[in-house]
């Protein structure tokens, strides 16, 4: 046996290898066990992981969490074989284009924060990973990596190797949904209530005061009987707590199963004692009572999240329309609506919502957020494309070969690369609360213990286990996912959609809000269009027609749905080289014929006709200008009072790539002329936001979602308004129906007061805790009624929650 020896890390921590403990897993070691690099292991298994991550430089590992390793003993190796089937893989598979291919992996075997940064760093142990992300509440693996270099079979072989053996079964073919609560978890809370029954029931004559019974001696095997059924309850049922509490412990930590874990051990410990040494009945009932309402507080819990989770919910809200092809015209269909089979149209600069195949047109993919590569892939007509891929060309027919996995797509919305890493005012007082919390329940306990020991054992030992109980700070560490999730959920019934807490978070902090006009505060629908310049010829109308039918900017909406007002049947003219530039316009070869549509510095012609100078959407056809369309926009309904709303939040400023002609309409709106800014690139805007939050300002960026991406994401706050097509905008925080457009004002006052609501669930823990304090520490209540008021508060926090979050939005948004 080798000596103790301590290591210390890199970053001060310590970890202790010695002859009682495995290096890898801190499982006690066998009677002779595997040394390695002056190291002790368990087993094989753990030696292997251990000189794998020590061979890449990963050994980290350890010292991020001291309980990192996972136990490899006795696990027999996985076979992978399978994930060579194309079959399988087709069916696991999200993307692939050959190239590059993104899955997700269910990895049970996550348990903290070593774990998470171990897999983040995959790439290290294996070559062609591009990009490795852990859901850590889901136990997720989010996997991009290149099949040139490396194969799934590979990936989970490795994975297997370190410990991390990813569950692929049918049931991960078949894409059943998990059950709310583990198989595990509900034996505990069977144990724990089976326990609890009996041990009443054994008790029943002592409640009842009845001596003679105990008197006879059958007390002595009653209390033996109530031993026995305990053990399961403290060993099985309250295993979690007591592990959590002694992780916490072992990182020199407080949590809040510490107090937890403690005053179920005080009450076993003593209740053994009691009954062994005849002193009395112990407190056997009352163990099982905490441990039966605990783990019922906890189902109630995860139940309760599951069924109001605005992470499903949102899902299932999720505000993406796609255009399928019915009896040769468009309609805007809901994605839920389509299947397998249908035919959508695809615009330039929109999403592909489901995996397709090409019929018609020329598909130039954008995959970054998927792959995060952002050079198109150039796909011809007959081939597959996937869910996720952005066009950036003309119009694409395809007919889907999957249906639309919405879950997928707003995994996009949730990439790192479009986070904001903010925290809000509720997550700090959130994170005060579990830090100091604990240990102030501790100091308060221990004080009662003190207290009262020399005066009462049995007041002491109650009152110290009933203070432990009843002030936990569950309650408050619930009240932002219950009330501002129910919060988003009932935002996506109206059509405005939030991301995720924070976002409602965001939008009761900003004192600045920044708006474009084109498509955001003027709708399409109501604008006119006017065409200066000699009248187009039939055909050219048709060419103008094709050029714009592919683009899915406001004014090439508007220029296309005018003139086909004009056209007796649009004409099926060959479009090559499609492209469009963010700002100035769009440009093709159309029916042989070369045309550019946008700004007037968009054109390659130098104008020399005076009579041409004004400011429009110009039209060129095989270099020779044509004239210009002239567009009037009108304001959405209750544009006015929307804006007014805003500048009681703080100041307004507009941004427009527009010229300024529509400067005098606005004008009134705005407090100064200088709060308007008119020409505005998409740089332009970006920088504006940036100057205002290096001013020290929170920011609401509200945009169409097309040319105000990058100010969306700088933004503290974006918001995209869309109109029915499918502008998915991973960037911005929140999308808004446009027809909702007017209901903004009131979406924006019920986020805000949300957030107030969380405050007041925090009161109102806070309230209970003192109450519930002030009896405990006095000894009049005993630890099973605190075991039922535990729970029973964090019960009344979710009512709050859902509760005043409905009664909110019956006043503010049912108006």
């Amino acid at each position: 046996m080798t000596a103790n020896t301590t290591l210390r890390s890199n970053n001060g921590k310590v970890r202790v290898d010695n002859h009682t403990q495995c290096y890898h897993c801190s499982e006690p070691l066998p009677s002779t066990p595997i040394p390695f690099d002056e190291k002790n292991f368990c087993c094989e298994g753990c030696r292997t992981v251990y000189e794998i991550l020590n061979t890449n430089g990963l050994c980290q590992y350890y010292s991020i969490d001291e309980t990192a390793g996972i136990s490899l003993r006795g696990k027999r190796k996985e076979e992978y074989a399978f994930l060579e089937d194309p079959e399988v893989l087709k069916r696991l598979v999200q993307f692939s284009d050959g190239k590059t291919t993104r899955i997700t992996l269910f990895l049970p075997q996550i348990h903290c924060a070593s774990c998470i940064w171990l897999l983040e760093n995959l790439y290290k142990l294996t070559d062609g990973i591009h990009t490795s992300q852990v859901n850590f509440l889901k136990r997720e693996l989010h996997l991009v990596f290149s099949e040139e270099q490396t194969s799934l079979r590979k990936i989970a072989e490795t994975l297997a190797s370190i410990g991390y053996a990813p569950a692929i079964n049918l049931g991960s073919l078949d894409e059943k949904s998990r059950p709310v609560i583990n198989r595990s978890f509900a034996y505990k809370i069977g144990v724990a209530g089976f326990a609890f029954g009996n041990i009443m029931l054994l008790s029943f004559p002592e409640y009842l005061g009845l001596n003679q019974l105990t008197e006879s001696g059958f007390a002595k095997y009653f209390g033996l009987l109530n031993i026995l059924l305990s053990l399961p309850v403290i060993f099985f049922s309250a295993q979690d707590y007591f592990r959590s509490a002694y992780q916490s412990l072992k990182r020199a930590q407080l949590n809040i199963d510490v107090p937890l874990a403690l005053g179920a051990a005080v009450l076993f410990l003593r209740s053994v004692y009691e009954i062994l040494s005849h002193t009395g009945a112990g407190y056997m009932d009352s163990l099982a009572g905490l441990i039966f309402f605990l783990l019922i507080g906890k189902w109630f819990q995860q139940r309760t999240y599951h069924h109001i989770s605005f992470e499903r919910d949102y899902k299932s809200y999720f505000p993406i329309s796609a255009r399928k092809k019915v009896d040769q015209t468009e309609q805007s269909v809901a994605l839920d609506k389509l299947d397998t089979g249908d035919i959508i149209y695809v615009r330039n600069g929109e999403l592909i919502p489901a995996d397709a195949i090409i019929l018609r047109g020329e598909a130039n993919v954008d995959y970054s957020f998927v792959t995060g590569e952002a050079e198109p892939v150039r796909i011809p007509a007959g081939e597959k494309v996937f869910a996720g891929g952005r066009q950036m060309g003309g119009v694409l027919e395809l007919s889907l070969s999957k249906k639309v996995s919405q879950s997928y797509l707003t995994q996009l919305w949730n990439e790192d690369a479009f986070n904001k890493k903010q925290e809000s005012q509720a997550s700090v007082l959130a994170n005060k609360v579990s830090r100091y919390f604990t240990t102030a329940i501790l100091l308060v306990g221990f004080g009662t213990l003190i207290y009262w020991l020399p005066r009462d054992m049995v007041i002491a030992i109650n009152a110290f286990t009933a203070v432990l109980i009843v002030a936990c700070p569950c309650a408050g560490a619930l009240a932002v996912p219950f009330t501002l999730g129910n919060a988003l959920r009932i935002l996506g019934r109206y059509n405005f959609f939030l991301k995720n807490t924070n976002a409602i978070e965001a939008l009761y902090r900003i004192d600045t809000i920044v708006v474009d006009k084109t498509g955001t505060i003027t709708a399409g629908q109501s604008s006119t269009v006017q065409f200066v310049g000699e009248p187009l010829t039939a055909t050219e109308k048709q060419l103008i027609v094709a050029l714009s039918g592919q683009s899915n900017h406001p004014a090439s909406k508007l220029i296309h749905a005018e003139l086909s007002k004009e056209i007796d049947e649009a004409m099926d003219y060959p479009i090559l080289n499609f492209e469009e530039t963010v700002g100035k316009g769009v440009e093709a070869s159309v029916g042989h014929r070369n045309i550019k549509l946008g700004s007037r510095k968009f054109m390659d012609q130098i104008l020399l006709n005076p009579n041409m100078d004004g400011e429009g959407v110009y039209v060129q056809i095989n270099n020779e200008i044509k004239g210009y369309f002239v567009l009037e926009h009108f304001l959405r309904p209750q544009a006015l009072e929307t804006l007014q709303y805003f500048q009681s939040l703080g100041e307004v400023y507009l941004l427009s790539g527009d010229n300024d002609r529509e400067a005098e309409l606005l004008a009134p709106i705005f407090k100064e002329r200088g709060n308007m800014h008119f020409r505005q690139s998409p740089k332009d805007k970006l920088q504006f936001i940036q100057e205002l939050q290096n001013e020290g300002h929170r920011v609401l960026m509200l945009g169409d979602g097309l040319n105000d991406a990058g100010a969306l994401r700088q933004a503290d706050a974006g918001i995209a308004v869309t109109e029915d097509t499918a502008n998915f905008t991973p960037a911005s925080d929140a999308i808004l129906s446009a027809d909702r457009f007017h209901r903004l004002p009131a979406f924006i006052h019920y986020a805000r007061k949300s957030v107030v609501l969380v405050f007041g669930a925090y009161s109102l823990a806070l309230l209970y805790n003192i109450v519930g304090l002030s009896f405990a520490v006095q000894g009049a209540l005993s630890p099973v009624v605190a075991a039922i008021l535990m729970p029973l508060s964090s019960i009344t926090i979710v009512i709050f929650g859902t509760i005043a979050s409905n009664w909110l939005a019956a006043r503010v948004l049912k108006k």
